[in-house]
């Protein structure tokens, strides 16, 4: 083939194929790079953003407390992302009178760009009464120790205290987690460790109930084919009787409960009224049941744990810096050994510089507010952080959220 250019007639040569053939090649393999680069990047990086936030928040908000100021949370519910991804290719021509002089110019180009929208929600109104000032429920504190964070840990930060009850279940005295009052706080200090010294020592259960409920007690007919069907994929279970007659029964998961016993060697009918005597506690209460007679008796615990909300948890931390400080407690002589027993829940500095070590901290005031440079302190800092995502982590259809656009 021949191409005829201002009256001269150029043959392509074979240099020329392998230069298309070798910018092609090379387009397909900046197009092929460029996209996933950019998007692993943007990714991690949005993630690190939002984790640093939180801790941000938190901690902003512990310096607020201390500083006798309200606290205020705005999270982010939503990050989208347009990523657009460009390549240009030129390939020009020189031609020259001379034959076998021509040139080739070669112009690549290739660019990745991203347009993040953000939304973020002042938590307000209603939204802050339910997740910030409400409570914690028991399947909260459940979780936590059933991942394996220490209940003395646990218990001193969503604690604000245990109720005593008498065997009926009534009310007999309130000790509370609160270092002014220090009798009470001594008392409930040696409780969460005899807890923790247990627990440690695999004598300690933290579960729910599980009992057989009765639904229907004495059915005269015999159930129907689709009844029996339909119920077993309800969970429900038809069973005959020696008279005869039938009953409707299905198993049901009732309150956490944490107890020097196995829950699972009552009977059913004991499980049963345990869970009704629980009940009566309202929600944000975890029922403790040390008894005599099984390991760790000889110091009976019975009452419930009363759960702080998120915002109660803050407080206890803040005034910790200067209201009302932790001090240490030693574990009751009916206690085994305790391998940790730090004097404060949760050590937050207060610094005119910046901390000397890769901790959270925020700047706050012309105040450095930082986490304790120990184990302790950085892996409670990271269970506060898990109750902080529980409770106002799920921020959909929540008021009308701020739209930030780049």
């Amino acid at each position: 083939m021949h191409m005829v250019a201002f009256g001269h007639v150029i043959r392509p040569c074979r240099a020329g194929l392998l230069a298309k053939a070798s910018v092609l090649s090379l387009t397909l393999l900046v197009c092929g790079c460029a996209g996933p680069l950019a998007l692993h990047h943007a990714v991690i990086g949005y993630d690190e953003t939002t984790a640093h936030l939180e801790q941000q928040l938190l901690l902003l908000n512990i310096a607020r407390t201390d500083s006798e100021l309200p606290v205020h949370f705005t999270t982010t519910s939503s990050i989208a992302a347009t990523f657009d991804w460009t390549t240009t290719v030129g390939i020009v021509r020189q031609l020259q009178d001379s034959p076998g002089t021509d040139f080739w110019n070669f112009n690549l180009g290739a660019s990745a760009s991203e347009n993040p929208t953000f939304s973020i929600v002042p938590i307000s109104g209603e939204d802050f009464t339910k997740r910030i000032l409400t409570p914690f429920k028991e399947d909260a504190f459940e979780s936590l120790v059933y991942q394996g964070a220490r209940i003395d840990r646990v218990i001193r930060l969503m604690s604000g205290g245990i109720e005593v009850q008498k065997p009926d279940g009534s009310f007999n005295r309130f000790i509370e987690n609160n270092p002014r009052r220090p009798q009470e706080y001594e008392e409930f200090r040696r409780i969460a460790l005899h807890l923790d010294w247990l627990n440690a020592n695999r004598h300690l259960f933290v579960r729910p109930l599980v009992f057989e409920e009765t639904l229907i007690a004495d059915f005269k007919e015999v159930p129907r084919a689709e009844d029996i069907n339909n119920g077993f994929n309800m969970g429900l279970t038809w069973r005959q009787k020696p008279d005869g007659k039938y009953k409707l029964t299905r198993f049901r998961a009732g309150n956490v409960v944490i107890t020097n016993y196995d829950p699972q060697a009552l009977t059913d009918q004991e499980r049963f009224e345990l869970d009704e005597k629980v009940k009566r506690n309202p929600e944000g209460f975890v029922y403790v049941d040390v008894r005599p007679g099984d390991p760790g008796g000889d110091f009976p615990i019975q009452g419930g744990i009363k759960l702080r909300s998120i915002n109660e948890i803050i407080k206890f931390i803040a005034n910790g810096i200067q209201v009302a400080p932790e001090f240490p407690v030693e574990n009751d002589p009916r206690t085994g050994p305790i391998y940790e027993n730090p004097a404060v829940t949760l050590k937050i500095n207060v610094t005119d510089t910046p901390p000397p070590t890769n901790v959270p901290s925020i700047k706050y005031r012309g105040k450095y507010y930082s986490v304790g440079d120990t184990q302790w302190d950085r892996t409670t800092f990271v269970v506060l952080s898990s109750l902080f995502q529980t409770a106002v982590g799920d921020v959909e259809d929540v008021g009308i959220p701020i739209t930030i656009s780049k």
